[in-house]
């Protein structure tokens, strides 16, 4: 989508309240976003479209918050992870899936994925939720150190190093056998 698409979108949202042009953002950013959120709960499909609608009406009822000092997605992307991190919270504060379970969640996906893939799904699925988010942002949605940083709202030195740690440990588990 065009910036100056987006941005008429957006003031129609904000000024106008038009459902319509909220509709068109949430088919422009529908798919990346669910693949964003995919990746943080470990290919749980259901707490994925629970977290996306939480995310798109969140951003609905405040698109007029939305000031433009970052892109649309940019915030978009905040507001999932902000409700992905508040449910990871409220859920299980300290539990980390052991092998068995990441191994268990991905059995279903199998006859759909590459072995490789569930790999690093499963790699994945053992990091913590802020090294998870960041390796997925960085490395599956492709977005530049400073759009992460953005994001997870941290600095982009530490956004740096939650990626070198959260590599080194995927490197590790990858080694691992299952």
């Amino acid at each position: 989508m065009k910036k100056i698409d987006e941005l008429r979108l957006i003031a129609q949202c904000a000024l106008g309240d038009n459902r319509q042009a909220f509709g068109q953002l949430v088919e422009a950013y529908q798919s990346q976003l669910r693949r964003f959120l995919m990746n943080l709960t470990s290919g749980d499909e259901a707490l994925t479209d629970d977290l996306a609608q939480e995310t798109f009406l969140k951003a609905y009822v405040n698109v007029r918050n939305f000031k433009g000092l970052s892109s649309f997605a940019t915030w978009l992307y905040r507001i999932a992870y902000n409700e992905f991190y508040s449910h990871a919270r409220a859920q299980h504060p300290t539990q980390k899936l052991d092998n068995a379970t990441a191994g268990e969640a991905m059995t279903d996906r199998s006859a759909i994925a590459t072995e490789a893939s569930l790999t690093v799904r499963a790699a994945l699925a053992q990091l913590d939720e802020t090294e998870r988010a960041i390796i997925t942002l960085f490395y599956i949605e492709d977005l530049p150190i400073k759009r992460v940083a953005q994001i997870v709202s941290m600095p982009e030195n530490t956004v740096k190093s939650h990626l070198r740690r959260g590599k080194d440990k995927m490197k590790q588990l990858i080694k691992t056998p299952y």
